[in-house]
């Protein structure tokens, strides 16, 4: 159907891909322990749609650019792993988020600083998915294993299984996102032990970002 072969198969590889640990969901929990559950949903949504970007661009075929030029895959792991370090940079300068709300005189601009802060959180979890390249590696090596090479649109069956492996690991990722958030949520009631989660948060990061740096092509 649509070029695929072996449907059945590709869900329950992308599922066991999906649970086993990497930088998705590090960043995810990180976020959902640090910032609450709304920040992990957002992380998520921000993830999700960085997996959507790849779906193109390996249904669109720019992601065997990568795969073929050593210095495009270089230019997109050092971006990458320069945002990552940045936002660790970021938590870890940044001051308690309730001493910040305390000082809000109405609830409109409460609700509005959320609202801007959900949106910044969903950006960076997007830009964190699409600039790592070994996602975009990764889907061109798995995904024709399931197409056949005889279809005519390939473009179609890639879209088909991008969207599954996103699906599957949207809810995954929210499941650690709400359940991150849900044992950390007397922790965050502490102003001082917020500060400290926002600083391990932090360190996270750059160690994200270090490790990404450092990986082999």
């Amino acid at each position: 159907m649509f070029g695929i072969e072996n449907y059945l198969g590709f869900v329950l590889a992308a599922i066991l891909l999906n649970l086993t640990p990497g930088t998705d969901s590090m960043y995810i929990i990180t976020r959902s322990v640090s910032q609450g559950q709304a920040a992990g949903v957002y992380s998520v949504l921000g993830i999700t749609s960085g997996a959507l970007v790849h779906t193109l661009f390996a249904a669109l075929g720019l992601s065997v650019l990568l795969a073929n030029s050593p210095t495009a895959f270089m230019l997109v792991k050092y971006i990458g792993a320069a945002y990552l370090c940045y936002l660790g940079f970021k938590m870890l300068t940044s001051k308690n988020s309730n001493s910040i709300a305390n000082h809000l005189s109405k609830a409109q601009n409460v609700t509005n600083q959320k609202a801007v802060d959900g949106w910044k959180i969903y950006q960076q979890g997007m830009l964190t998915n699409v600039f790592n390249p070994k996602v975009a590696l990764f889907f061109i090596a798995f995904f024709p294993q399931f197409i056949d090479a005889s279809y005519a649109y390939g473009t179609l069956s890639f879209s088909i299984l991008g969207l599954t492996f996103a699906t599957t690991g949207f809810i995954w990722c929210l499941c650690l996102a709400l359940l991150a958030a849900r044992f950390s949520t007397h922790l965050r009631e502490n102003p001082s032990i917020e500060t400290m989660l926002n600083r391990v948060s932090g360190m996270v990061f750059i160690g994200l970002g270090i490790k990404l740096l450092t990986e082999e092509s």
